[in-house]
């Protein structure tokens, strides 16, 4: 039996894609803070929380966890982020 090579790239066409308008400024804004739950991912984020409220004026933020870095998020904290949320950031972090 040959061996089997598998191409890993997506091929799918996913359209156009369509980005929310970028914010003036962050000042008095809510921010999302997701953690993909990565190692030392929290260390990261507490100080990305402080810069955010010092430097941009974040009004609050907003921290939430993925179950696990290889999964997506579940479509009910998508739903609460989009609802809550001026801006999210997405932490990746080892």
């Amino acid at each position: 039996m040959g061996e089997v090579l598998l191409d890993p790239t997506d091929r799918v066409d996913r359209g156009q894609k369509v980005f929310a308008p970028r914010l003036e400024t962050l000042a008095g804004k809510t921010v999302g803070l997701l953690d993909i739950n990565k190692s030392k991912g929290v260390y990261f984020l507490d100080r990305l929380e402080e810069v955010l409220r010092t430097q941009y004026g974040v009004a609050e933020v907003l921290r939430r966890k993925k179950v696990s870095p290889g999964r997506m998020m579940s479509e009910q904290l998508k739903t609460e982020l989009v609802d809550k949320c001026d801006a999210v950031i997405e932490a990746l972090s080892d």
